[in-house]
C-alpha cells in the first residue's frame, strides 16, 4: 500500500548511513542506491493500482490512495532520476555526494506524502519534510549566489510555514477534526465563522503556495534557478511543485465541498498575478538560468487554473496531472541543456550553440516551445485542458488573461533561441569553447523526446490520469 513511500525512506537512510561510513572516494554507491530507491518506488506505484487498496483512504482517512497520488509518485520518482542523470558529472566525486542522494529521496519522499496528504496534520509534516532538505540542496554550492538563494528559500519556507501552521490549528479547531472528511462535514453545518474559515484556508494555502513557486511564495524560485547547482536547481523548481499544487487541489476542494468558503475566486487571482508576474519578469532576464526561474514561476500560475476550478470542473483534477506531466519533463529538459553547456549563462553566450551541437540544440528547441505550450509538445494538451477546465468552471476571464501571458510568454524564448541557432562567433567555429558533461546533454535529449512523446500519446495519457487506468 506504503511501499514506494517505504523504498524511498529506506533509500534516505541507507544514503545518509553510507556517508557516515564510505570513505570520500567511495560515495558513488549512495547514487547507485539512490537510483535503486527511485526506481523500486517507481515500478511498485506503476503496479500499485492493482491493488484493492488503491481508490481509498489509508490510515484512518489520512492518507489517500488514488490517481492524483499515484501520479504524484511516478512523476516525482521520474524526475529525481532524471535529475540525477543530469547531474551526474556536477555531482560525481562530491565530498557530500552520499548527503546529496540523501536529501533528495528526503526531498521526493516528502512531496509525495505532500501529494498524499488527506489530513491537515499530514499535511503540515509533509511540508517539513519537502522543506527542510530543500534549504540544504539549494546552499551546496556555497558561493555567494548560492548562499543568497538559500536564505531566501530558508527565511520564506519558514515564515510562510508558520502561517500554514497556524491555518491548520485554526480549521482543525473549527472542523473539530483534522482529516478533509471532517473538514468537510465540520463546516458545512454552518455553524462556523466563515471569515475565519476564509482565514484559515488561505492560511493553510500559503505553505503550499511556496512550494509551488507561486505569489506570494515565490522571491526564492529565480534565486535557486540562478544560484544552485544546476542539477539541483531543476529538482527544486520541478519536484516540490508537483506535491505542492496536488496538496493545494485536494485543499481546495474539500473547502468547496464544505460550502463554507469560495476558495477558487481567490486562487484563480493568486493564478493570474503568478502567470502574468513570471512571464513579465522574464523579459528582461539575460541569466538564461534566471529566465528559467522566472518561467517556472509563470507555469505555476497556468498550473494552478485546474486549483481554481476545483470542485466546479470534472476536468480540473486530469487536467493538473496531465500538466504537471507535461511542465516536468519540459522544465528538467530546459534545465538539462543548460547544465549540457554550462559556460553560457547568458542569452548572449548561447550564439551559435545549436549549429555547434545540434541534438542540444534540439532539445533547447523542444523544451522552450514546450514551455510555451506549442503543438505537440505536452504542455499544449496541458494548456489546453486546464483553460477548458478553468472556463468549465466560470472563470472565463482567467482563460482570456492565461491566453495573453501565453502569447506574451513566446518573447523571452524566442529571444533565447533566436541567438541559440544564430551563427556562431568565430572563436567558438575554431573550437575555443569546451563541451559540458554527456550525461546532461543525454538527459536534455531523453527529456525533450518525452515532451513529444506525452504530448502525442495525451489521450492515453489523459485516460490514466482521469482515474480509469490509476485509481
Amino acid at each position: 500500500m506504503l511501499t514506494p513511500e517505504v523504498c524511498l525512506l529506506v533509500g534516505t537512510v541507507t544514503c545518509l548511513l553510507m556517508g557516515s561510513f564510505l570513505a570520500r572516494e567511495r560515495q558513488r554507491w549512495s547514487r547507485v542506491v539512490a537510483v535503486l530507491a527511485l526506481v523500486a518506488a517507481a515500478v511498485t506505484a506503476l503496479v500499485g493500482p492493482a491493488s484493492p487498496a488503491m481508490g481509498s483512504l489509508a490510515f484512518q482517512a489520512s492518507y489517500a490512495l488514488d490517481a492524483p497520488t499515484t501520479t504524484a509518485r511516478m512523476l516525482i520518482c521520474a524526475a529525481t532520476l532524471l535529475v540525477l542523470l543530469l547531474g551526474r558529472d556536477e555531482l560525481a566525486g562530491d565530498p557530500r555526494e552520499s548527503e546529496i542522494c540523501s536529501l533528495l529521496l528526503a526531498a521526493a519522499l516528502g512531496a509525495v506524502v505532500l501529494a498524499g496528504a488527506s489530513d491537515l496534520l499530514v499535511l503540515a509534516v509533509a511540508y517539513l519534510l519537502a522543506s527542510i532538505p530543500l534549504y540544504a540542496l539549494v546552499g551546496l554550492a556555497r558561493t555567494p549566489a548560492a548562499a543568497e538563494a538559500a536564505l531566501k528559500t530558508y527565511l520564506l519556507g519558514a515564515l510562510l510555514g508558520i502561517v500554514m501552521l497556524l491555518g491548520v490549528v485554526v480549521l482543525v479547531a473549527l472542523a473539530g477534526g483534522s482529516t478533509y472528511a471532517e473538514l468537510v462535514s465540520g463546516l458545512r453545518s454552518g455553524q462556523v465563522p466563515r471569515p475565519l474559515v476564509a482565514v484559515g484556508v488561505v492560511a493553510t494555502l500559503g505553505g503550499l503556495l511556496f512550494k509551488a513557486g507561486a505569489v506570494p511564495g515565490h522571491f526564492w524560485v529565480p534565486d535557486t534557478a540562478q544560484g544552485a547547482r544546476t542539477a539541483l536547481a531543476a529538482f527544486a523548481t520541478t519536484v516540490p511543485k508537483i506535491g505542492g499544487l496536488i496538496a493545494a487541489y485536494r485543499l481546495v476542494d474539500a473547502t468547496v465541498q464544505s460550502g463554507a468558503v469560495q476558495t477558487g475566486t481567490v486562487v484563480a487571482g493568486i493564478a493570474a498575478a503568478t502567470a502574468l508576474l513570471g512571464v513579465l519578469a522574464a523579459f528582461g532576464q539575460d541569466d538564461v538560468r534566471r529566465l528559467l526561474g522566472w518561467s517556472t514561476v509563470s507555469q505555476a500560475g497556468f498550473l494552478l487554473f485546474p486549483v481554481a476550478a476545483a470542485g466546479r470542473s470534472d476536468l480540473a483534477q486530469p487536467s493538473l496531472l496531465l500538466y504537471l506531466a507535461g511542465y516536468a519533463a519540459a522544465n528538467l529538459a530546459a534545465f538539462a541543456v543548460v547544465a549540457a553547456e554550462p559556460h553560457r549563462r547568458t542569452r548572449e553566450a548561447w550564439r551559435g550553440a545549436a549549429r555547434r551541437r545540434p541534438w542540444v540544440g534540439t532539445a533547447l528547441l523542444v523544451s522552450l516551445l514546450g514551455l510555451v505550450g506549442t503543438p505537440p509538445t505536452a504542455v499544449f494538451v496541458g494548456k489546453l485542458t486546464t483553460f477548458t477546465a478553468a472556463w468549465d468552471g466560470g472563470l472565463a476571464w482567467l482563460v482570456v488573461l492565461g491566453a495573453v501571458a501565453t502569447a506574451a510568454s513566446l518573447f523571452p524564448y524566442l529571444r533565447w533561441l533566436a541567438a541559440a541557432f544564430a551563427k556562431a562567433p568565430a572563436d567558438e567555429d575554431a573550437g575555443q569553447v569546451s563541451r559540458g558533461p554527456s550525461s546532461a546533454a543525454a538527459a536534455a535529449v531523453s527529456a525533450a523526446a518525452v515532451v513529444l512523446v506525452l504530448g502525442v500519446g495525451a489521450g492515453p495519457l489523459w485516460t490514466a490520469v482521469s482515474g480509469q487506468v490509476l485509481r
